[in-house]
């Protein structure tokens, strides 16, 4: 085998099994002498692949880990397992690892060929995972998304607000955020001339239109602080806020974009939020309007004006 970059692929391969490879072995896979053998593991250890020889009549070669996290090799069904996963992930993500689900997800994507997609769309489809209380979002819209926010590359999508408008955007992306089991994209409306966050289950239709977006700076510490109404160019006062929660401290945690610790439970059905906040106070009375559990307002006095101002106007609309 000649081809030095296929021999050197074809070697990575073999050593990512779990087991040690005596360099007679790999010398006769590959078709190889044992010193080309010897040549060829220096090679990727020069690339950063940490593999372990040991000496001795049972001695050979291994992978084993190192300090970074080198490129792998996978074959078709490996690759398809992966990517199924991770769109499982996405969908119904792991708290802790949804955005490294979708990073992941869209370099896996990127890679497949055109037959090994087909596959991971026909495993899709026959499928169908335990819907949960959350808006169900696309696995590919979320790899377009996460694409164009890695490569800042400005986006077109249709896009419909909560009162069921329906209009085309086009926007310069910077993050995605996962928060109270929805997707968030953050991003700079070019037609509005501010940034935005999207709910992505609002989302369709999203393609990336080849165009670079220079760098802007979001009005905010970072995206999550963006999403939960944290802006900086608002100039928002701190107060208190201290809410009673029907509601178990694990299923509301989180979700008005409280910080760990802020939530206590007082039994196994309802809990306490107490937490410093310089949120928008609209912003939170539609969140916690949104929580699907009741609740009483102990602090500050403006947030239950601003939900009775909402109350009345849902009841206006209802007739």
């Amino acid at each position: 085998m000649s081809d030095t970059p296929s021999r050197l692929l074809n070697l990575l391969s073999l050593l990512q099994t779990p087991r040690e490879w005596p360099g007679s072995e790999l010398a006769e896979r590959l078709r190889v002498s044992p010193r080309t053998i010897r040549r060829d593991i220096d090679r990727l250890r020069e690339l950063g692949y940490p593999v372990r020889s040991s000496m001795g009549a049972e001695g050979g070669y291994r992978l084993v880990a190192g300090t970074a996290m080198p490129p792998l090799l996978l074959d078709d069904e490996e690759a398809v397992a992966i990517a199924v996963g991770l769109r499982a992930a996405a969908g119904h993500a792991v708290a802790g690892i949804e955005e490294a689900s979708v990073r992941a997800l869209a370099k896996v994507i990127q890679v497949l060929p055109s037959r090994l997609r087909h596959r991971v769309s026909t495993v899709n489809a026959a499928t169908m995972p335990l819907a949960g209380d959350g808006p169900t979002v696309d696995p590919d819209d979320l790899t377009v998304l996460v694409a164009a926010s890695a490569g800042a590359e400005r986006l077109r999508f249709g896009y419909r607000d909560g009162d069921g408008t329906e209009s085309k955007r086009l926007v310069e992306p910077l993050r995605l955020v996962h928060a109270g089991r929805r997707w968030y994209l953050v991003a700079y409306d070019n037609h509005r001339d501010d940034w935005r966050s999207f709910r992505v289950d609002r989302i369709t239709d999203p393609f990336p239109t080849g165009v670079r977006a220079s760098p802007r700076e979001l009005p905010a510490e970072d995206a999550a602080a963006f999403v939960a109404g944290r802006r900086s160019d608002w100039g928002l006062p701190t107060f208190r806020m201290v809410v009673t929660l029907h509601a178990p401290a694990s299923r509301v945690a989180g979700r008005l974009g409280d910080a760990p610790g802020d939530v206590r439970p007082i039994d196994e059905h309802s809990c306490l939020l107490d937490s410093s906040r310089d949120d928008s106070l609209e912003w939170l009375a539609h969140r916690m309007a949104m929580l699907g559990c009741e609740f009483e307002v102990h602090e500050p006095p403006q947030l239950a004006e601003q939900l009775r101002a909402l109350s009345a106007r849902v009841s206006r609309a209802a007739g």
